[in-house]
């Protein structure tokens, strides 16, 4: 028992030193590692993990049947099996620009679709295409830090601006103008919102897209929870405003089928004002892709199937079972004191909650709790540090349902346990 408090230990000093020294070497995958040590392994309750956006190890969440075969099909047809270009398969180009233009007042073509490796292949494209000498880039907080982490890779500066949890997590426009200057590159938009669970109205988006004109900055817009949406707001893509401001989309597969696993992403330059589509522009791109793989050549090939086969019914459904499971969170939630959620979520499959630590005997920060949690009740919460912000809690709901009311059943039990006495 005691080499375990050891390593717990250990573990929680490596969290600390490369969230508060070191912040672009931040990981989620990486913490939750270190969480996953801290578990005790002498205690009988089964592990519950609410800290990695993966619903596939739940039963509730399965992909639509129509992509299982037609990467089954793809697979047994024998004509995928050697290289793809490096851009991407054409059909596959295709078929996403037909389907990201079914949501757009223009049409995209196959040259402006380039198909990449995941999402983070498409974030790592983004941010390589705009780096310069003295380059900066605006980030939302909290954010995804894939982006800080690509940033430092490429020497850009990260410059954040703050999510409104007041205000349902809307960017804070004014923050955006004063952080802004002539070495900025970008301004990147997470809708639907990773870690957040906002949905970006259309006048909000359509401000942002003001915003970036004036400053005469594109917008990168990760989409990758696209669709992902069951509150009062539709999902509306950035690329809508293309015509205000250039802006580089970047999706998957991933969530919206529930195949984070077969990494299959998107980059688009949803501009139609044609900024991004200069040939100087076009052929940088094109030769940046000539160093990277992309995803599994049967895979894409199953991508104009699943696009334009998947029935509307089984969208309906994962929504249906996000909406289901966040209000089963946000309830929960309101059950333990030293945890509050300023905003429901309306999308994707995470929310933000408050953590209180006025209410807390033993507790010091978000990490700690984290660790505790981890080590007494088997459970996984992201500490909000490693998103951006401090004493906050990322919670993902893309769970079974029954997982998700343990869990925050063992996090009563936790609270209570620590409970500040009166």
């Amino acid at each position: 028992m005691e080499r375990r408090e050891n390593e717990g230990v250990i573990s929680a000093e490596k969290l600390e030193s490369a969230a508060y020294t070191a912040p672009s070497t931040i990981t989620i995958k990486g913490i939750l590692g270190l969480l996953m040590e801290n578990i005790d392994e002498s205690n009988e309750k089964r592990v519950i993990s609410l800290g990695m956006g993966d619903p596939t190890a739940y039963s509730c969440f399965r992909t639509a049947h129509v992509a299982q075969d037609s990467v089954l099909d793809s697979l047994h047809s024998q004509k995928f099996n050697g290289y793809a270009p490096t851009v991407g398969l054409p059909q596959t180009r295709r078929a996403v620009a037909e389907y990201l233009s079914r949501d757009l007042p223009y049409k995209l073509t196959s040259d402006d679709v380039f198909i990449t490796s995941g999402c983070t292949q498409a974030i790592d494209v983004a941010l390589a295409m705009l780096a310069r000498p003295g380059a900066n880039i605006l980030l939302p907080r909290p954010g995804f830090p894939i982006y800080e982490l690509c940033a430092s890779f490429r020497h850009i500066e990260v410059r954040h601006f703050d999510l409104l949890p007041e205000n349902g997590w809307e960017v804070d426009l004014d923050a955006v103008e004063a952080l802004a200057d002539h070495n900025t590159v970008a301004l990147v938009i997470i809708n639907p919102g990773n870690p957040c669970g906002n949905v970006c109205s259309y006048q909000h988006l359509e401000k942002i897209a003001e915003t970036a004109r004036k400053l005469n900055i594109p917008v990168i817009a990760d989409e990758v929870y696209g669709h992902l949406a069951f509150g009062r707001n539709l999902f509306v893509p950035m690329g809508v405003f293309g015509e205000t401001v250039p802006v580089l989309t970047l999706g998957s597969l991933s969530k919206r089928w529930i195949v984070p696993g077969w990494r299959l992403g998107w980059f688009v330059t949803s501009d139609p004002c044609g900024m991004f589509r200069e040939p100087k522009i076009i052929e940088r791109i094109k030769k940046y892709f000539d160093i990277l793989g992309g995803p599994a050549t049967f895979i894409q090939a199953a991508v104009p199937r699943i696009l334009e086969q998947t029935e509307e019914v089984y969208f309906k459904r994962t929504n249906y079972l996000l909406k289901q499971n966040s209000d089963i969170c946000c309830d929960r939630i309101m059950e333990i004191p030293c945890i509050t959620c300023p905003h429901r979520p309306e999308g994707s499959m995470a929310v933000m909650v408050k953590l209180n630590l006025s209410l807390l005997e033993d507790i010091s920060d978000d990490i700690d709790f984290c660790f505790k949690l981890a080590k007494e009740e088997s459970v996984i919460f992201l500490p909000g540090t490693a998103v951006g912000l401090k004493n906050w809690l990322r919670i993902t709901f893309a769970v079974d349902p029954s997982a998700l009311e343990e869990a925050l059943r063992r996090t009563k039990s936790f609270y209570q346990r620590h409970a500040k006495l009166v």
